[in-house]
């Protein structure tokens, strides 16, 4: 069996490489991680990242003489590689609900994104939201929510065990913690566990240990 080998950009500021890294990482499933550092201006880290994918881009997983990029594809993947690691709910219903909200925070929540970007080094404090990015930080809690009320019963997680959506999600808490946003208890409590995770907290270790500064994310 191929061993996995996963291309993500820096562990600061790249929430779209955290969620199949912590996807993988957070379920023991061994791979190869190689780090592209992003937005250097450097035409060699371009083309590295260009030889995973045409599509030029990270993350992307390579399995043998498979190539996956983009978030939810590399997790959708692993779910079909590993499926006893059931990144999916087992329940049909569940399963569904997992999956459109996973899609919600791939495709949606642009405001949110644009003010609050990832940012490990950032300092911890508030910012002024725009009313869209406050509607999605009310849609965010609304959507963890239902997840925990109707499906969370088994374990703390949004559908009781770690799975896909907490790793579509976990940028998020950096977001909501490193912008100071004021959230309800349900939420913190959610964070919580989020982050007293061994894989959240090394992937954060790592972030926060890189030196690289983008000077176009840190004008917030």
């Amino acid at each position: 069996m191929a061993v996995l080998e996963l291309a993500i950009g820096n562990k600061n500021y790249s929430s779209w490489s955290m969620r199949p890294w912590l996807a993988l990482r957070a379920n023991d499933i061994p791979f190869v991680e190689t780090v592209i550092p992003l937005y250097t201006g450097n035409p060699a880290d371009k083309e590295r990242i260009l030889s995973f994918s045409r599509a030029g881009k990270v993350p992307v997983l390579v399995d043998g003489d498979i190539t996956v990029w983009d978030s939810l594809a590399i997790i959708e993947y692993i779910a079909e590689r590993y499926p006893e690691k059931k990144l999916w709910p087992d329940d049909a219903a569940a399963r569904a609900f997992a999956r459109s909200v996973c899609a919600e925070m791939h495709s949606g929540f642009m405001a949110l994104r644009n003010e609050c970007g990832m940012n490990l080094h950032r300092p911890v404090r508030a910012v002024t939201l725009s009313a869209d990015a406050r509607a999605n930080v009310a849609r965010v809690q609304q959507i963890w929510r239902e997840c925990r009320t109707r499906y969370g019963a088994g374990g703390p997680f949004l559908f009781g065990r770690f799975g896909a959506a907490d790793a579509m999600y976990a940028p998020v808490v950096h977001r909501f913690r490193t912008y100071a946003i004021e959230v309800t208890p349900e939420t913190q409590a959610y964070m919580d566990t989020m982050m007293a995770m061994p894989a959240f907290q090394e992937w954060t270790r790592d972030g926060l240990a890189e030196t690289l500064v983008i000077e176009r994310f840190e004008t917030v």
